[in-house]
C-alpha cells in the first residue's frame, strides 16, 4: 500500500483504526458494507492506497476495484437473490461523492426496493448491516 491519509475515514478503515463490516480484502482493496445503505447488501469497494476520486486513482488501483466490485456483485447476485446490481462511483461533490477516497457502490437491486437514485443516506440497520456482511463473506470465495 502506498499513499495514505491521515484524516480520511476510509484509509482509517483500512488501518484497522474504525471498525468495518469487511466482506472481503486483497493486497490492493477492501470490500465492505455501507452503513447508510440503498438497499440490503449494499457495500463499498476502495482502494488500500487513497486516491481523492476517479481522476486522481491509480491505474491499476481502479482495475483491481472494477473487478472486486464485479466479483461482489456477482456474490450478491447468487448470495441474496437480488434482481439486479448498480454499480456507481461518484466524483467530485456535484456528483454525489460524499468521502474523498474513490470508492464503487454496490448496491442489489430487488425489484420491489424502493430506491430512487440519487438515493439519500440514512442510517440503516446495524444488526441488519452486519448479518448481511457476514452472509456475504461467507459465500465471497
Amino acid at each position: 500500500m502506498s499513499a495514505t491519509d491521515p484524516d480520511c475515514l476510509f484509509c482509517k478503515i483500512v488501518a484497522g483504526e474504525i471498525p468495518a463490516t469487511i466482506v472481503a480484502s486483497d493486497e490492493r482493496t477492501v470490500t465492505f458494507m455501507d452503513i447508510n445503505p440503498a438497499t440490503r447488501g449494499h457495500a463499498l469497494v476502495i482502494p488500500r492506497a487513497h486516491a481523492r476520486d476517479l481522476l486522481e486513482i491509480d491505474p491499476d488501483d481502479l482495475a483491481a476495484v472494477a473487478q472486486a466490485g464485479q466479483h461482489m456483485a456477482r456474490t450478491a447476485k447468487a448470495t441474496l437473490r437480488a434482481d439486479g446490481i448498480n454499480l456507481i462511483n461518484s466524483c467530485g461533490a456535484d456528483a454525489w461523492q460524499t468521502v474523498f477516497h474513490f470508492h464503487l457502490h454496490v448496491i442489489p437491486r430487488y425489484r420491489d426496493d424502493p430506491l430512487q437514485l440519487p438515493w439519500v443516506p440514512g442510517p440503516g440497520d446495524m444488526d441488519q448491516i452486519q448479518a448481511t456482511g457476514l452472509e456475504l463473506k461467507e459465500h465471497y470465495a
